[in-house]
């Protein structure tokens, strides 16, 4: 009798230890995350239209990314339209991590529309500071001994799931004058914006907001700044998508 009791005692064992192992290997399959698989994202940050005097704007800001969790080729592109005038850019980057929420980012950046296009050399890093803050700084080196810098910060503060404030300042340096495009040494602009945001959906937002520019020196005249060192403050109404 002790026999067949040990022997069940055994084979129970047998059993629940089996089936721990075989829960086991599932749960790790399951949690198992490939670092390296290759996934994409398309956003457009910003599409929007901008209240100006004497004439109004079209903005857009967007970007996207394939690669995996360590490696991706990026591309962003941003620009204004305004009264006939375009003022665009278009950046392509190798992006690896560093770190656990720093990338460096190498590549190349091409400015087109009003003036001559310029080509530039671009190294930067983007990544999230402490607060949840996102950075982008980037510096360019280009033809003629042409060198530029622009440091992009920006911030989301959550009242609902779907109702989000963001702040976001940008602002760009050149080393030295570009007469042809309108752009003078030293810091050329600055912006501050700040934007209410509703998602009808992840992937659909409508926002308004508003946005405080400064162009400096000789920089945004043919873009509709009175004079150097102007202002500009402007309502803006818009949507976000992403793919």
């Amino acid at each position: 009798m002790r026999r067949l009791e040990r022997g069940a005692v055994i084979v129970l064992l047998v059993f629940t230890l089996g089936g721990n192992r075989a829960g086991a290997a599932a749960m790790s399959q399951a949690m198992d995350m490939n670092d390296a698989a290759a996934i994409g994202l398309l956003s457009l940050d910003q599409l929007e239209w901008r209240t100006l005097a004497p004439a109004n704007s079209t903005v857009w800001q967007g970007e996207g990314w394939f690669g995996n969790d360590y490696d991706k080729l990026w591309a962003r592109s941003e620009g204004e339209a305004f009264a006939g005038a375009t003022d665009a850019r278009a950046e392509l980057f190798w992006d690896h991590a560093i770190a656990r929420w720093w990338n460096v980012e190498i590549g190349g950046r091409e400015d087109f529309g009003a003036g001559p296009a310029r080509g530039w050399a671009a190294f930067g890093v983007r990544g999230l500071a402490p607060q949840r803050v996102d950075v982008e700084a980037t510096l360019y080196a280009g033809a003629a001994g042409r060198t530029a810098a622009r440091l992009k910060i920006e911030y989301e503060l959550l009242f609902t799931q779907r109702l989000a404030l963001q702040p976001e300042m940008e602002m760009n340096v050149y080393g030295r004058a570009d007469p042809a495009r309108d752009i003078g040494a030293g810091v050329a602009d600055l912006e501050v914006g700040l934007r209410l945001r509703y998602e009808l959906r992840r992937e659909f937002a409508p926002y308004a907001g508003v946005v405080w520019a400064r162009h400096y020196g000789a920089s945004g005249n043919d873009l509709g700044a009175a004079a150097a060192g102007s202002n500009n403050f402007s309502l803006a109404v818009g949507l976000r998508v992403w793919f």
